[in-house]
């Protein structure tokens, strides 16, 4: 029996970094533990309802329904702004944490304020990456050839010249990409199936626990409609969904197909207007809850973001990846070469390709039996119940 403890877990606002990690944080407090999680006002609630304590600070990121334009369309306007952010928030993080120093920190990997504590504390922090994290060779491979040109620029330079600056000031040695990319110890909330040249993750670091899903009634039930014969579910997450364009080619695809329903997430920033008049087989919602359509669901059109992928999987159903940003370009790659999915770059997802992918994927009997492969080896990673032990494990004695 582990002693209970005050674990301290850091985030960002963003359902995709919140949703991966709120399990675990239920499970921690369920065992006794007093658990804490500093969160912007804009998920607190989300959080609360896991029994954590909410620690509220300000964020300066765009809001978690901002329009995707509020990221700006190259590297260094996607990554600024985490590090104006951190700079801002460690003052608020200081003072909300000051005589309530936790015994560990939990953090996401975009919370750097939290890493930066766990430092001055002198206290064991864990990662808790809610997407693939890095190999051996990430950093020739993959992060030099991103960067070369940024950092040929003058705010390429200014930029981690002031990453340097903040760490050092706060007694810091490490370089940015390692701190931010390097953690010393990680929980990976993805099965182990979609992580890229997985046997070149270093595995006394990283610990893949898999999917940490746990009851989702409250987000709402989903029947499906007694006539349907086949049911495909779209969704482009909860951040890039601005695009009515792809939501017409959707519509074109797989209303005239007979047998099918279509049901189609369109987010908060498309009016269904924009869709134009949509037959019966066609279901618009601006949100959905998506698990339950998926366990009912015969193909699954997704962004390909870490969540969606591997709820994909976890209910063993095809996917059409169209990825739109971040991580879910490789995502999609690694779900193209598992066989169960077909990767279609965003500008080639026409009606005519995403009409002909699907009963390739759908009536392909050798994609059901890889589905169902990875979903029994998902089921042995250990999810939440390992991810709690192995944080309990990291407790320092006391």
């Amino acid at each position: 029996m582990t002693a209970p403890a005050h674990i301290a877990m850091f985030s960002i606002a963003a359902h995709g970094h919140v949703n991966p990690s709120l399990e675990v944080i239920r499970e921690l407090v369920a065992r006794g533990h007093r658990v804490t999680y500093a969160i912007p006002p804009a998920l607190a609630d989300k959080v609360a309802a896991t029994g954590a304590e909410v620690k509220s600070w300000h964020s300066t990121l765009p809001s978690p329904d901002a329009d995707p334009s509020a990221w700006g369309s190259t590297l260094l306007d996607q990554v600024e702004p985490f590090l104006a952010d951190a700079v801002q928030a460690l003052p608020q993080l200081t003072e909300a944490y000051e005589g309530d120093e936790p015994d560990l920190v939990l953090h996401d990997i975009a919370s750097y304020p939290a890493r930066v504590l766990a430092h001055r504390w002198g206290v064991p922090a864990i990662s808790l990456s809610p997407a693939l994290v890095a190999w051996e060779g990430y950093e020739q491979e993959v992060a030099e050839p991103m960067w070369a040109e940024p950092k040929r620029t003058a705010r390429g330079r200014a930029y981690y010249a002031r990453f340097h600056a903040w760490l050092e000031e706060n007694g810091i040695t490490a370089h940015p990409d390692d701190f931010a990319g390097r953690p010393a110890r990680s929980l990976v909330l993805i099965p182990k199936a979609l992580q890229p040249n997985a046997d070149r993750v270093d595995e006394s670091v990283y610990t893949f626990v898999g999917a940490c899903q746990g009851d989702r009634t409250a987000e709402g039930d989903w029947t499906r409609p007694a006539d349907a014969e086949k049911v495909v579910l779209v969704s482009l997450g909860s951040a890039f969904t601005k695009r009515p364009d792809f939501y017409r080619a959707c519509v074109q695809a797989f209303a005239g197909l007979p047998g099918w329903h279509l049901v189609l997430q369109i987010g908060r920033h498309v009016d269904p207007a924009e869709l134009g008049d949509v037959p019966a087989n066609v279901e618009v919602r601006s949100w959905v809850p998506q698990l339950a359509v998926l366990r009912q669901a015969d193909l699954f059109v997704t962004h390909a973001g870490a969540g969606g992928s591997q709820e994909g999987m976890a209910t063993a159903t095809p996917m059409i990846a169209v990825p739109q940003a971040a991580d879910q370009f490789g995502n999609a790659d690694v779900l193209q070469s598992l066989g169960v999915a077909r990767h279609l770059p965003a500008e080639e997802a026409t009606a005519e390709t995403l009409r002909a992918a699907a009963p390739a994927l759908v009536d392909d009997p050798e994609v059901a039996r890889r589905l169902r492969a990875i979903r029994a080896g998902m089921a042995e990673e250990g999810g939440t119940r390992r991810a709690a032990d192995l944080i309990e494990a990291e407790l320092p004695a006391r």
